[in-house]
């Protein structure tokens, strides 16, 4: 039997999205689980990820005002070991699924699977140009400055796992 897990990081819902785009539920219609590996900005946010699946997360960086949850999250799914964490260093395991990158990212390195979903919320001009007119502090301002110009964006993304007895399927599905 295969079991199908739905990651997610980086919503940033309302911070940068007002929320999860309709694309979202669609690319994680029928996961058994969903990870969220953080930066997700609202309680309402893991709700609506939670009318599609049970929903296992961790805080990131942005996620000042969920303070109850982790910062990392080992579970077994399917008899594999599985982290989850935003941006830190876990312990050994079979598969560790993390965020803040906001870029989509597969490899395995020594036995391990990495899996970053990329994220649902990617600068461009026009998102880094409205964050802009917020009045943003002083770091975030110099880093929107070279998104505003930057000549190549990642697309939003979210990511499957499949674990069977055969091993682990990873996928990025863009939205």
């Amino acid at each position: 039997m295969t079991t199908r897990i739905g990651v997610i990081a980086d919503t940033h819902c309302p911070e940068f999205l007002d929320r999860l785009p309709k694309r979202v539920f669609t690319a994680l219609q029928g996961v058994d689980l969903i990870l969220h590996a953080g930066d997700i900005t609202s309680t309402p946010t893991l709700d609506a990820l939670a009318s599609i699946a049970p929903v296992e997360a961790v805080r990131g960086d942005h996620d000042t005002n969920l303070k109850s949850l982790p910062s990392a999250r080992e579970l077994t799914v399917a008899g594999k070991r599985i982290v989850l964490v935003h941006g830190q260093r876990p312990r050994w395991v079979e598969v560790i699924v993390f965020g803040h990158t906001h870029r989509a990212y597969v490899r395995k390195v020594d036995g391990t699977l990495l899996f970053n979903p990329g994220g649902v919320h990617q600068w461009n001009p026009t998102t880094a140009t409205r964050r802009l007119a917020q009045h943003p502090g002083w770091f975030e301002w110099c880093w929107l400055q070279v998104a505003r110009h930057m000549r190549r964006y990642e697309s939003p993304s979210v990511g499957i796992l499949e674990i069977d007895e055969d091993g682990i399927l990873p996928r990025i599905i863009g939205l």
